[in-house]
């Protein structure tokens, strides 16, 4: 992880390295909760019938055909994700000491912040088994533009269908701050800001002052980092 951050905390990076620490993320939410093996092989059906369970997910016949996972993989998904979240639900707290485990180099509660809020599709101020392997499925499974309107969405945080300068320098704030002293020696003061401008001098087509969706997905399609980043993890399960 050091190297790849003194490797490629350039200018012209930035899009990569966002797209890439969705990915990554999701991927380390997935080893905590211990979801990559695959290789077990003992029915756990009956999870779905627990009493204790606050929040009860759809069946699985249902999520199989909602997502882009088979119903063992999200039998797997679902044991993990029950193993740690007995209620059935995560709250933002919840999820907050989580990826403060991921990063404790550095505070990553603002970045967990707003991933949160990208999964909690419902508002309601938790992410359910459904909100998380819905999530997945588009990152994991999805098409190039799926995953595009994802990362779009996560980084337009008021939803109103554009990126401004202020959203992206907030998320590139929140991501010096979770990686701490991995971006030593190379962090300044003011290059967050350097990171925003590269980013809207590259994706801000029109010279609006925001970048839309149609930008956001036309350059980062001509991009070949990050084309490659949005493939990294295509057979992760």
């Amino acid at each position: 992880m050091h190297l790849f951050f003194q490797d490629n905390w350039e200018v012209e990076g930035l899009q990569t390295v966002g797209i890439l620490l969705v990915v990554c993320s999701s991927l380390k939410l997935m080893h905590f909760l211990g979801l990559i093996d695959l290789t077990s092989e003992d029915s756990i059906e009956d999870d779905f019938e627990l009493s204790t369970v606050c929040h009860r997910p759809e069946s699985m016949d249902k999520l199989e055909e909602q997502t882009k996972f088979t119903k063992k993989e999200l039998q797997v998904l679902y044991r993990g994700f029950k193993n740690e979240c007995p209620s059935g639900v995560v709250n933002e707290e919840t999820f907050k000491t989580i990826y403060s485990q991921f990063f404790p180099q550095g505070d990553s509660s603002m970045y967990a912040h707003f991933l949160f809020e990208a999964f909690d599709t419902n508002k309601n101020g938790s992410v359910s088994f459904e909100d998380f392997v819905f999530g997945l499925s588009i990152i994991l499974r999805g098409t190039i533009n799926d995953r595009l309107n994802w990362a779009f969405n996560l980084y337009d945080l008021n939803k109103d269908g554009c990126i401004t300068k202020e959203e992206m320098l907030d998320i590139m704030k929140s991501i010096y701050d979770m990686m701490g002293k991995y971006t030593y020696p190379t962090m300044q003061d003011d290059a967050p800001r350097e990171h925003v401008e590269s980013f809207f001098q590259k994706m801000d087509r029109n010279k609006d002052g925001v970048v839309t969706i149609e930008e956001f997905i036309e350059s980062c399609q001509k991009d070949e980092n990050i084309m490659q980043s949005m493939q990294l993890f295509d057979n992760v399960i």
